[in-house]
């Protein structure tokens, strides 16, 4: 029993880690429009959004650390083992990217880690295929549903606003862009702070902390909230250079577009239970209120970079969860 709590320990700090990179990378996710367009500045853009991190989950359930507790791999199979491996490959994927200062889905990290360690344990019949199909579909319908949105959102207001003075609506526009970064802050921590509840969550079921049935304990969710809320309090300044400067070139309209689409799209997903990544849908969003001005408003080539990374976070972070338990069970 003693060498079990260890090992739990040990996974819950990894889970921490993990945590903490996540609003490290994903800090960018609500307020790099903000810094960009000078609404706010960079510190106190951070504070903001730690801030609405921690009181995603004041406002929304957990149906998606549910899902990724349950929905993602039979509980039966789930082992401390396979969450550590998973665990570790996800937080290397993280840590790396945003030393690389690529946007990347933490979410995916954790979610392909996950399932690659326990393919490698029990085969691929341990696999809900229902819930992983999911997830792959909204890493395609995610960033599209976020494009659309933001260029739809964008065109109305430049419908309405077409004979205005812009001298007159932009100040308007910066408070209602402070509004959007906030609202995309609380999206974040309702959606992707739940991935790292859900992980600690399975843990604790799987070493037999938590009865016969599965549940969040309450401190699991202030610990995981917490984490990342300091996470995004670190920043992550070549995220945010990346996602506010480089893909294109923002005023207040834009960017307050660009957040109401993408916190409209991650808030519907969290009701439905559905683990998205808030990267894909904030860049695809970013990418549809600049492809509105004219396509080559758009910086394809770092679009593309960013695109690359969301198709292979998955399968690269599943192939180092499943050679970390490999390693595992090679030196046990």
């Amino acid at each position: 029993m003693v060498e079990t709590i260890l090992v739990v320990i040990f996974g819950v700090a990894l889970a921490i880690l993990f945590d903490f990179g996540n609003g490290l990378n994903d800090a960018a996710n609500a307020i790099s429009t903000v810094v960009a367009t000078r609404v706010m500045k960079l510190r106190h853009a951070v504070i903001m959004s730690a801030f609405g991190n921690f009181v995603g989950f004041f406002i929304f359930g957990v149906a998606v650390a549910t899902t990724i507790g349950k929905g993602l791999i039979i509980p039966s199979v789930i082992t401390p083992t396979i969450i550590i491996a998973g665990l570790i490959a996800a937080a290397l994927w993280v840590y790396g990217a945003t030393w690389m200062g690529i946007p990347v889905s933490a979410s995916h990290a954790l979610i392909g880690g996950f399932v690659g360690s326990a393919v490698m344990a029990a085969g691929f019949g341990a696999v809900i295929y229902t819930g992983v199909i999911k997830v792959l579909l909204f890493i395609f319908l995610a960033p599209i549903i976020g494009f659309l949105g933001g260029t739809l959102l964008q065109a109305g207001i430049f419908h309405i606003f077409k004979n205005a003075n812009p001298r007159i609506v932009t100040p308007y526009f910066k408070r209602l862009q402070i509004l959007s970064a906030a609202a995309y802050s609380i999206s974040h921590g309702t959606n992707d702070a739940q991935k790292t509840v859900g992980i600690i969550a399975v843990l604790l079921f799987s070493a037999g902390l938590l009865g016969s049935t599965f549940y969040v304990p309450t401190w699991v969710l202030f610990v995981s909230y917490t984490t990342i809320a300091l996470g995004t309090l670190a920043g992550g300044r070549k995220v945010i250079k990346t996602m506010g400067l480089q893909i294109t070139k923002l005023r207040p309209v834009n960017g307050f577009c660009a957040e109401t689409a993408g916190s409209a799209v991650v808030m519907g997903s969290t009701l439905l239970g559905i683990p998205v990544s808030t990267t894909h849908v904030i860049s695809g969003s970013i990418m549809g209120v600049g492809a509105l001005k004219r396509t080559s408003a758009v910086r394809w080539g770092v679009a593309r970079r960013i695109i690359w990374a969301w198709v292979l976070t998955i399968p690269l972070s599943a192939s180092i969860g499943a050679l970390t338990y490999a390693l595992f069970t090679t030196i046990a």
